[in-house]
């Protein structure tokens, strides 16, 4: 008889695990993200936010079977999109996103294709001191092959190669609308797309644990309404309703949640701590939050200075704080010059220097240069509605909800320098200095 459990969730109610799914979830790999937290530091701005990385996956590897059987795909197909779901964050870093720049710096591949090497064995999957817990244990893609699911296809779902999108377009655009030869590229949309089982949990998970009511999404409405049409997951336009719904969804939950003022700020010095630890961090995928914090201790100097003021919630503030309205073109491209995580470092040096303080102070947060420049965005809010002829438009072209949505700005402020209570006038006058405010 398989082995089955089921997991009572606070936000999709009871969840069956069975099989190598069970197997899967009670690896090891899978543990490490009870360690975890899925917003990061959010905590000390939403007290509830304590919820962790294992509990999306779970979230995720529920929504995509769900998925998988609304669009009726095979039992095969169903049992990759289910894994893909449950190993899809297996190997983010401590504190989650906040950290995955370093990651990607210093191991040369970002967390997805970290769990492609994962799965296969191919990068240790444990610490030092668990060896005599683990040694010699199967690889996960050994687990998932014993059981008829193919790894390849599983970590090709997680990993969302390019050139399946790429070579869809041309097929697409060579062929004609009326002579689409099909690539199974919806298969990947349920991992990643406009309608995706990852962006549907978390939005949900983290709305109900942050107390912020602005993520509940119509899940049951979606799923009723979802088609395959010419290789995409599309919504029947009775579904539209609730595919906007989404939309609201995400754009708040960005604004008030992932964007929020002091939560970037909080990311921005736990990279400075990680950046000014000298730790070697490239096996900071095997690490949970206490790991890396411990480690920063431990290193002594700003890094555990900036851990210790997190912890007891001492976390930098505003200097400078320019909101959407004031920001004009000549500043937008100033900021957009600094983008980049080296020119970030440069301009907070600059700044310090200027103010007389230690760099490390120093906090430079602002949106992506897309939002800056105010430039229309597509991607995940990009969702296909088909009418009962069968004729698929994106869901922008049809609702003014959607549209104003698709270029909104979610960040709602342009520019935040930040640093400890005591040296923001000096550090105010040095940025707006350099600036050219």
């Amino acid at each position: 008889m398989t082995q089955a459990k089921t997991v009572h969730d606070p936000v999709h109610g009871s969840i069956k695990v069975d099989g190598p799914f069970l197997e899967l979830l009670n690896r090891h790999e899978m543990q490490r993200l009870r360690g975890v937290k899925q917003l990061g530091f959010a905590n000390l701005v939403f007290p509830g936010a304590n919820h962790t990385r294992f509990e999306h996956c779970l979230g995720a590897y529920h929504l995509g079977g769900k998925m998988a059987e609304a669009i009726s795909l095979s039992v095969e197909d169903s049992n990759e999109v289910r894994a893909a779901g449950l190993l899809h964050d297996i190997c983010h870093a401590p504190y989650s996103h906040t950290l995955e720049g370093i990651m990607e710096e210093v191991t040369g591949l970002d967390h997805m294709e970290l769990a492609r090497n994962l799965v296969f064995g191919k990068i240790k999957t444990f610490r030092e001191r668990d060896r005599d817990l683990f040694d010699g244990e199967e690889t996960m893609a050994e687990v998932m092959e014993a059981e008829g699911i193919d790894p390849q296809a599983v970590c090709d779902l997680i990993a969302y190669p390019e050139t399946t999108a790429r070579e869809s377009d041309l097929l697409t655009f060579e062929r004609g609308r009326d002579d689409h030869f099909p690539s199974r590229d919806y298969i990947h949309q349920i991992i990643h797309g406009p309608v995706d089982c990852d962006q549907m949990d978390y939005l949900m998970r983290d709305a109900h644990y942050t107390g912020v009511v602005m993520g509940n999404i119509d899940i049951d409405r979606i799923l009723s309404t979802m088609r395959v049409v010419n290789d995409r997951i599309c919504i029947f336009h009775s579904g539209a309703p609730a595919a906007e719904g989404l939309m609201v969804s995400r754009s708040l939950m960005y604004t008030s949640v992932y964007f929020h003022p002091t939560v970037r700020v909080m990311n921005r010095m736990i990279t400075k701590a990680a950046l000014a630890s000298g730790l070697d961090l490239k096996e900071m995928y095997l690490w949970d939050d206490s790991d890396l914090a411990q480690a920063m201790f431990s290193s002594g100097g700003d890094a555990s200075r900036i851990m210790r003021r997190l912890q007891n919630r001492m976390f930098y503030k505003k200097a400078l704080f320019l909101s959407n309205e004031e920001m004009t073109p000549d500043l937008a491209h100033v900021l957009s010059e600094h983008e980049s995580p080296r020119k970030r470092l440069l301009l907070e040096k600059e700044i310090a220097d200027k103010a007389g303080v230690e760099t490390a102070d120093v906090c430079v947060e602002m949106p992506p240069s897309s939002d800056l420049r105010s430039t229309m965005k597509i991607g995940k809010t990009d969702v296909s509605i088909v009418n009962e002829e069968g004729r698929v438009r994106s869901l922008t072209k049809t609702s003014s909800i959607a549209k104003a949505l698709q270029s909104r700005d979610s960040f709602g402020w342009s520019l935040v320098v930040a640093c400890p209570e005591e040296s923001r006038e000096a550090v105010q006058k040095a940025a707006v200095k350099i600036l050219g405010l």
